[in-house]
């Protein structure tokens, strides 16, 4: 694939989705970030400020998420945005790259935990780099799948996701880097 062609959709924040944005600016990929008025972010490049009306239309019931997450989501005004801005990352990507942890109910830790999830409910390619586990797995449709050792996922799609944790390690960013590698070559 030309890397002239694809576009990273993400979130701009610190940790994970920085080291996403770099990597495609690296490559030459387009980059958009999805964000909100007042919310820091690391990466500038490609910024989309999403309107209260366009959040609106990324919102989903607290009650609903925490449900299917496990775990409980604090109704505040940021964490609501932020998972609406998930929505965006996810809605406009057609395969998704997560770095972050899998719990042992199968859900990705934090509120990257969610865009893991709606993925899995929208039926889109998802790959989560575990850093714990130092290993890319793969949501198959019922569980996950761990790839081989030497072989990672490879982006085939040109609109994609880049999605992770605020903790990023150094294996989850040089799993970033050698996904781009493979992906576009050096």
């Amino acid at each position: 694939m030309n890397s002239g062609d694809a576009i990273l959709f993400s979130g701009g924040a610190p940790g994970a989705e920085a080291a996403f944005g770099a990597c495609a600016e690296r490559h030459g990929i387009e980059e958009v970030n999805f964000t909100f008025e007042g919310h820091k972010i690391e990466r500038h490049r490609g910024v989309r400020v999403l309107n209260h009306e366009e959040l609106q239309n990324g919102d989903v019931s607290l009650a609903y998420v925490s449900k299917l997450m496990h775990r409980r989501y604090t109704d505040s005004p940021t964490i609501r945005k932020i998972l609406q801005t998930i929505w965006y990352q996810v809605n406009n990507g057609q395969e998704i790259y997560v770095i972050g942890t899998i719990l042992d109910d199968g859900t990705v830790r934090g509120g990257t935990g969610w865009g893991a999830e709606f993925a899995k409910l929208c039926n889109k390619p998802l790959h989560v780099f575990d850093q714990g586990k130092n290993s890319w797995l793969t949501w198959s449709g019922e569980d996950w799948e761990k790839r081989s050792s030497t072989s990672g996922p490879l982006i085939t799609h040109v609109h994609f996701t880049g999605m992770g944790t605020r903790k990023i390690q150094a294996n989850g960013k040089r799993a970033i880097d050698d996904l781009f590698s493979r992906s576009f070559g050096t």
